[in-house]
C-alpha cells in the first residue's frame, strides 16, 4: 500500500484514496466557505473542476462518480416530489401552470431568436437549442428546505412549476431526435403518448399502494429506507423505458411516496441526511468534472455561443420570474428566489446536450461529423451550468435567508409566546414508537422537544425498573432519528394517574398523549384512569390514541366535532393538533359538525391549507353511521368534551364502548381539549370570539409555516 501511494500516478486509480479525497471535499468545502457566505454547493462544483480531468486531473470522471453522481441528481428530484405540499400545490396548480409557461416560453423564444437568426443553425437545431434553456435543475432545492422555507408559496409554484418545464423540454428533445432520424410519424407520437400515460399511471397510482402495503408490514428501519432508494431507481428506469428523462422518473416518485413519508418522520430524516451527506454533494462534484476551462481560451466561436446561451437562459429566467412576481404580486424577496431556484441549469440541459452532439446527421466536405449540437454548444452549455449554478446558489441563498427571518419574526410559536411541551405516557413497549411518531405529527415545525414518563409502581419488583429503562430508551432513540430531543422521565408511584399528573405540574406540560394497545381498546381500569385521573387536569390538551398501523399509511381522517366545541377555550389548541396531523402526514381530513363550526375551520383552511373536506351532520346518530362506514387505511379523530364544557353531552361516555366494539381493528384518536387557561398561557383573546377569529386564524396559519 505504502508503495503504490509513492508512485502515484494521475489521474489516481486507487478506490480507497479516490473516496478519500471526495469525502474530504465533501466535509472541508461547506465549513470553509460558509465562514465566507458563500453557498457550498457552488464550492462542490468548482472543487470538481479543480480535481477532475480538465482540471489537475487528480481524478477521472469514471464510472464511480457517474452513478453516485447520477444517485445524486435523482435524489434532488426525488426530495422536491417528496416535500412538496400536495395541498398546496392541488390550492395553486394554475400558479404553476402559469409559472411553468412563462419560464418555459420566454428562454425558449430567445434561444431559438439567437440559434437562427445569430448562430444561423437549422430550424431543428434552433429548435433544441432553444429547449435547452426552458427547463431548469432544482440545485438549490436541498439549501432552501433547510432553511424551513420550502413550504413557501414561491417555493411550492417553482417546484410544480420544474415538473412541467422539464417534462416539456424533455418532449421537445424527443421530438426533435424523432424528426431528425426521420422516425416523427404518427406511429411515434402514438407510442410516446401512451407510454407516458402508462408510466405516470404506475408510478402514481400503483406505487402508493405497494408502498402503503410494505410500511404497514416492514417496521425494520433499514429495510424501509433500502425500500425507498428502489422506488427511486424503478421509477427512474420505467420513465426512460417510457421514453422520457430518468429524472422526472425520480421526481414522480417522490410525489407518489409525498404522503406516505411524513415530514416529521424519522424515515425523512433519514432520506434527507443521506443525500444531503453523500450523494447530492457527489453529484456537485460530477458536474464540477465537465468543466472545460481550456474550451473558451481556444475559441471565440465558443465563447459566442456560451455568450448568447446565458443570455437567453439566464436573462429569459430573469424576464419569467419579474412576470410571475408581477402576475402573483409576490414580495421582491419571493420573485427573486423563483429566479434564483429556476435560474440554474444541470440535469436537462446536460441530457439534451449530449444526446444532441451524438446525433450525426451528415458529413462535411472534409468528412467530419455533422453533429445535430456542435462542439461549440457542448463547451458553451458546461459554462452555462457553472455560470447558472453560481447565480443561483448566491440569489437563492440571499432571498431564502430573509423570507425565513421574515417568517421568524412573524411566527408566533417562533418567538416562543406560546409554550407547548408535549408529554408521552409510555407503558407498553409495542406502542411506543407509534406515540413517539404521533408526538412528531401533532407537534409545531419549531419544538425541537418531547417529553416521555413511564410509572413504575412502588410495590413492583425489580423487573419493572428495567422494562421502564428499555421502553423510555426505545423511545428516545425513536425521536433522535427524527432530530428531536426527547426528555425521559422514571416516575415511581402506585398511582399511575397520579405519577403523570405531578410530572405534568413539574414540566408545564401543555399536552398529554396517552396510548391504547392496540387489539385491546379501553379496558376497565383505563377508563377509571381516564375520568379519575387524567381528565382532572384541566389545563392540558389530552389525547387517547390508539394505533394498530403506522400512521403514514392512513389515506384518510374522519374528524368529528361536537356542537359549540369551537366556544371551548382548548378548541384552537386541539385543532392545531388535527392540523398538524393533516400537515405532516398528507392525509385527507373529513371534517363532520355542525354548520357553524364547520365555517369557522373553512375560514383556517384558506390561509393554512391541508386537504380537506367539510360536510355538515344533523345530530350524533349521524356521525355514528358515518363513522361505522369506516374502510381500511382510514382512521378516526373524535374532539371530545367533559362535564361542564360547551360541547359535552351525556352520550359520549358511551363512545369508548362503541369504539371497543366496533373500531377495534382501526386507528382512531380521541381528543380532549383544555376548560381552563394554562397559567403559561399568553394568549389574551377570547377563543369564543368570532371577531378574534381571523387574529388567531393567522397566529395558526403561522404556526404551520
Amino acid at each position: 500500500m505504502l508503495l503504490s501511494i509513492q508512485h502515484l500516478t494521475l489521474p489516481i486509480e486507487d478506490p480507497l484514496l479516490k473516496y478519500l479525497i471526495e469525502i474530504i471535499i465533501i466535509l472541508c468545502i461547506p465549513l470553509l466557505l460558509n465562514k465566507i457566505k458563500v453557498p457550498h454547493l457552488l464550492g462542490l462544483i468548482i472543487a470538481g473542476a479543480l480535481i477532475g480531468p480538465n482540471g489537475f486531473g487528480v481524478l477521472s470522471r469514471d464510472s464511480s462518480v457517474v452513478v453516485t453522481g447520477t444517485t445524486g441528481l435523482l435524489y434532488i428530484m426525488f426530495l422536491a416530489g417528496l416535500e412538496i405540499d400536495m395541498a398546496d400545490f392541488k390550492k395553486n396548480k394554475w400558479k404553476s401552470i402559469i409559472f411553468s409557461i412563462f419560464t418555459f416560453a420566454v428562454p425558449f423564444t430567445l434561444g431559438l431568436f439567437g440559434g437562427y437568426y445569430i448562430l444561423g443553425f437549422s430550424l431543428l437545431t434552433s429548435i433544441l437549442f432553444a429547449s435547452l434553456f426552458s427547463s431548469h435543475t432544482l440545485i438549490v432545492y436541498p439549501m432552501v428546505s433547510g432553511m424551513g422555507i420550502a413550504k413557501n408559496l414561491a417555493v411550492n409554484i417553482t417546484v410544480g412549476g420544474t415538473m412541467i418545464t422539464d417534462v416539456l423540454s424533455l418532449l421537445v428533445l424527443a421530438a426533435i431526435v424523432g424528426m431528425s432520424q426521420g422516425e416523427a410519424g404518427t406511429a411515434f407520437w402514438i407510442k410516446l403518448s401512451v407510454s407516458m400515460v402508462v408510466f405516470t399511471l404506475i408510478v402514481l397510482l400503483i406505487f402508493p399502494i405497494i408502498a402503503r402495503w410494505f410500511f404497514k408490514n416492514v417496521e425494520d428501519k433499514i429495510s424501509q429506507y433500502l425500500f425507498v432508494i428502489v422506488m427511486i431507481y424503478l421509477a427512474a428506469l420505467l420513465a426512460e423505458l417510457a421514453g422520457i428523462e430518468s429524472i422526472i422518473g425520480a421526481f414522480f416518485a417522490g410525489l407518489a411516496l409525498n404522503k406516505l413519508i411524513p415530514h416529521t418522520s424519522s424515515l425523512m430524516n433519514r432520506v434527507e441526511f443521506v443525500g444531503n451527506a453523500i450523494f447530492i454533494p457527489f453529484f456537485l462534484i460530477s458536474v464540477g468534472m465537465l468543466i472545460d476551462f481550456n474550451a473558451f481560451i481556444q475559441s471565440w466561436e465558443t465563447l459566442g455561443v456560451a455568450a448568447i446561451m446565458l443570455i437567453a437562459s439566464i436573462g429569459g429566467k430573469y424576464v419569467a420570474a419579474i412576470m410571475t412576481q408581477k402576475t402573483f404580486k409576490f414580495t421582491n424577496d419571493e420573485g427573486k428566489l423563483i429566479f434564483g431556484m429556476s435560474s440554474a441549469s444541470a440535469a436537462a440541459t446536460l441530457a439534451s446536450v449530449m444526446v444532441g452532439y451524438n446525433i450525426i446527421i451528415g458529413e462535411n466536405d472534409a468528412g467530419e461529423p455533422i453533429r445535430l449540437l456542435n462542439e461549440h454548444v457542448l463547451n458553451g452549455s458546461i459554462l452555462l451550468i457553472l455560470v447558472s449554478c453560481t447565480i443561483s446558489s448566491f440569489v437563492s441563498m440571499a432571498s431564502a435567508q430573509r423570507i425565513a427571518q421574515a417568517d421568524r419574526d412573524n411566527t408566533v410559536s417562533g418567538n416562543s409566546e406560546e409554550k407547548e411541551n408535549i408529554l408521552l405516557a409510555v407503558n407498553h413497549e409495542a406502542t411506543v414508537e407509534k406515540m413517539v411518531n404521533l408526538g412528531l405529527m401533532v407537534k409545531t415545525a419549531s419544538n425541537k422537544e418531547l417529553y416521555a414518563v413511564n410509572v413504575i409502581n412502588e410495590d413492583a419488583n425489580e423487573s419493572s425498573v428495567k422494562n421502564a429503562e428499555k421502553i423510555l430508551d426505545t423511545a428516545v432513540k425513536a425521536a433522535a432519528a427524527a432530530d428531536v430531543v426527547l426528555n425521559p422521565i422514571t416516575r415511581h408511584d402506585n398511582d399511575t394517574a397520579g405519577g403523570i399528573s405531578n410530572v405534568i405540574k413539574e414540566k408545564e406540560i401543555t399536552d398529554l398523549i396517552v396510548g391504547l394497545e392496540g387489539g385491546k381498546g379501553f379496558s376497565a381500569s383505563f377508563v377509571y384512569n381516564l375520568y379519575n385521573g387524567y381528565l382532572r387536569n384541566k389545563s392540558i390538551n389530552l389525547m387517547v390514541y390508539h394505533a394498530v398501523q403506522p400512521a403514514a399509511t392512513v389515506k384518510r381522517y374522519l374528524v368529528f366535532i361536537p356542537a359549540d366545541a369551537e366556544m371551548d377555550a382548548g378548541f384552537f389548541h386541539s385543532m392545531l393538533r388535527i392540523w398538524n396531523i393533516g400537515r405532516n402526514s398528507g392525509a385527507k381530513m373529513s371534517f363532520y359538525g355542525k354548520e357553524k363550526t364547520l365555517n369557522i375551520l373553512k375560514r383556517i383552511a384558506k390561509k393554512a391549507s391541508i386537504e380537506a373536506t367539510f360536510d355538515v351532520f344533523l345530530n350524533w346518530e349521524d356521525a355514528e353511521k358515518t363513522a361505522l362506514a369506516i374502510e381500511e387505511n382510514e382512521g378516526l379523530i373524535i374532539m371530545m368534551g367533559d362535564r361542564g364544557m360547551h360541547s359535552y353531552f351525556s352520550r359520549m361516555r358511551d363512545i369508548p364502548d362503541l369504539l371497543n366494539h366496533k373500531f377495534n381493528t382501526s386507528n382512531y384518536m380521541l381528543i380532549y381539549p383544555f376548560s381552563k387557561t394554562p397559567a403559561n398561557n399568553t394568549e389574551k383573546r377570547s377563543v369564543s370570539s368570532h371577531d378574534d377569529f381571523a387574529e388567531i386564524g393567522k397566529s395558526i396559519r403561522n404556526i404551520f409555516k
